[in-house]
């Protein structure tokens, strides 16, 4: 099979064209046809030093889209010519391939009228953000919510599930380039992160009372500040990295939760992969519903996606880019 391969540890320019054996699945997993794949920022922050579990040549890829090729042993749910999509294992073989292997439990079908290039758009950072709004912050209509990042990949999803959630006021981070684009997915305010002092700013929008609700996917730093203005019972939910003097934190006075998030942990918990099938299912429902649109701007080749990731590093990406087999 043709697969875009990491021959050893290096950048994401140094992947390859290259063939290699098609996949056997083993017992409860089944192989996919990939059809698209989306590309991720995990892909160029890992790619330089590797990965322990991984043998090379590697192949990255852990948003996929596909049909079902054929079943293991003990999988009865699937059948060959299933639309499937799911977040791949980033330990294992990816979907920047023709054929990639799963476990038969975390994949969710694609329904009639979502495209695979829209479906691989979705896994990683659409997922992302429904855990953080739906499973554990619980986001509430009436609450307002801070979005860091509002162009990116997790940001873009996280603005479109807050205002399909009921949010009362949104508020996102963005360079000027991307306050229309930012607006136009739902956010009611939107704060220059190179200019502004951010949360100043967002005091200001609150009338010195804090936001509900933070999503942050940027550094420890920012996160640390973002204690700060935090309305009283407010969340916190850190991808990036959690603020470090959470103990310390003044005022005591003030309750706040916090959540570390990290989707690809549920990997190794059964109970935990069978969430992001049911996940990506609700997350499908919203797009049909046209709660939630695709936010695919770029389609590439397979031979694209190097320079594509290249491009993804310098983080002045909107939303998706999704390779197309």
């Amino acid at each position: 099979m043709r697969a875009l391969v990491l021959p050893k540890p290096g950048r994401p320019d140094t992947l390859q064209l290259a063939e290699l054996p098609v996949p056997q699945p083993g017992p409860g997993e089944i192989r996919v046809r990939i059809r698209a794949a989306g590309l991720n920022p995990i892909d160029y922050k890992v790619s330089p030093g590797g990965h322990p579990a991984w043998t090379y040549p590697f192949v990255l890829g852990i948003d996929a889209a596909g049909i079902v090729d054929e079943v293991g042993e003990g999988v009865t749910r699937w059948k060959a010519g299933d639309r499937v999509v799911y977040l791949a294992d980033f330990t294992k073989p990816g979907a920047y391939a023709e054929y990639s292997i799963t476990t038969a439990h975390s994949v969710a079908a694609i329904p009639e009228g979502i495209s695979f290039v829209h479906a691989a758009a979705f896994p990683c950072a659409g997922l992302t953000a429904y855990q953080v709004l739906n499973r554990k912050m619980h986001i509430a209509r009436g609450q307002s919510i801070l979005v860091h990042a509002g162009a990116g990949g997790v940001g873009s999803y996280a603005i479109q599930l807050a205002k399909a959630f009921g949010a009362s006021k949104i508020i996102a981070t963005a360079s000027p380039a991307n306050f229309e684009y930012v607006q136009g997915l739902g956010a009611d305010e939107v704060v220059d992160y190179s200019s502004e002092d951010v949360h100043e700013r967002v005091l200001e929008l609150t009338g010195g009372e804090g936001v509900d609700l933070i999503l942050n996917s940027l550094n420890r730093a920012t996160a640390q500040k973002d204690l700060s203005v935090l309305a009283f019972g407010g969340q916190l939910a850190c991808i990036a990295g959690a603020p470090e003097t959470v103990a310390d934190f003044q005022p005591s006075s003030k309750s706040f939760s916090l959540h570390k998030l990290m989707l690809g942990g549920a990997f190794g918990s059964r109970k935990a992969e069978e969430d992001l099938a049911r996940m990506a299912e609700e997350f499908m429902q919203l797009m049909l519903a046209n709660r939630l649109v695709p936010i695919v701007q770029e389609v590439v080749k397979l031979e694209q996606v190097p320079e594509a990731l290249v491009r993804l590093s310098e983080r002045h990406v909107r939303g998706k880019i999704v390779a197309e087999l």
